[in-house]
């Protein structure tokens, strides 16, 4: 048997018999921003010279663009708040969210810094990031990511703000003793085309499709087994996920309901949008 037909079959058989559909019915859109489901971050920054002026936006269009140097991107709107400081200061933070910031997030992204003291307001308090002269991670976040400027660049809506990641840190409960990252226990949460969706199950890892049987069997079931382990801490603990014995306010000023409009525009209409919920950062 060929190389290629023995790793189609071990493909075929690790995705448990599914097939693949074909002959679907397609509709035809409009040109959009239909890739989803993306990352939930909060990007915090602050102001060059003033690092008590400080905010945090958050932000759908996020994304890895370079291996060495690590490199992200994040693009924002010039009318937006932080857009001044992030340009100002040449460096942010992005703050990974889970479930237990969630509400803090949505919050940070339907308010305006020039209105509000969304660290106050929010329930969330900053704290010094490494290898950063101004901008300020967010205490609770699974992982931040320090960010140095490196180019902006104008797009039309947003700018790009192209940025080389200078320090990475990851909360303790998600580091094992051998110093392996476990971000599957964080609790994370995506934006799905104007939802926040919780990521739950794992369904593999990378290299599955072509693993040894014996090597998929053994890692998926240690995965199943610290997954029940986490459902049964969470049910004594009465958590949804993410980090435990640690309680976080609500906002002062609740998030617009779906569907209805707030200040920055309407919220998870259910309707097709080319872009998410306008954030006002």
């Amino acid at each position: 048997m060929k190389k290629d037909e023995r790793e189609s079959g071990m493909a075929q058989e690790a995705a448990s018999g599914a097939a693949i559909p074909s002959g679907c019915a397609y509709v035809n859109l409009p040109p959009s921003t239909m890739l989803n489901p993306v990352p939930v971050v909060l990007v915090s920054c602050a102001e060059r010279g003033r690092p008590e002026n400080r905010n945090a936006i958050t932000v759908a269009w996020a994304g890895t663009v370079n291996s060495d140097p690590p490199m992200v991107s994040i693009s924002v709107r010039k009318e937006r708040y932080s857009h001044g400081l992030l340009e100002q200061s040449g460096e942010f933070v992005i703050n990974l969210v889970d479930e237990v910031l969630l509400a803090a997030a949505d919050f940070c992204g339907v308010r305006s810094g020039r209105e509000v003291n969304k660290a106050q307001a929010a329930g969330f308090a900053y704290s010094p990031m490494a290898s950063m002269d101004t901008a300020p991670a967010i205490e609770g976040a699974p992982a931040s990511l320090g960010c140095r400027v490196r180019q902006v660049m104008a797009l039309g809506s947003h700018d790009l703000f192209l940025a080389e990641v200078t320090a990475v840190r990851v909360r303790a409960d998600l580091v094992d003793e051998k110093g392996a990252v476990h971000l599957e226990k964080a609790g994370m949460v995506a934006y799905n085309h104007g939802l926040y969706q919780r990521l739950g199950e794992v369904l593999g890892f990378f290299g599955w499709s072509v693993a040894r049987e014996d090597v998929r069997a053994r890692r998926m079931a240690e995965y199943a087994s610290r997954r029940e382990h986490e459902k049964a801490e969470r049910a004594k603990t009465g958590k949804s996920g993410g980090q435990t014995g640690k309680k976080t306010e609500k906002p002062e000023a609740g998030k617009p309901a779906s569907g209805k409009k707030g200040k920055s525009g309407t919220v998870s209409s259910g309707k097709h949008r080319s872009s998410p919920p306008g954030y006002r950062r």
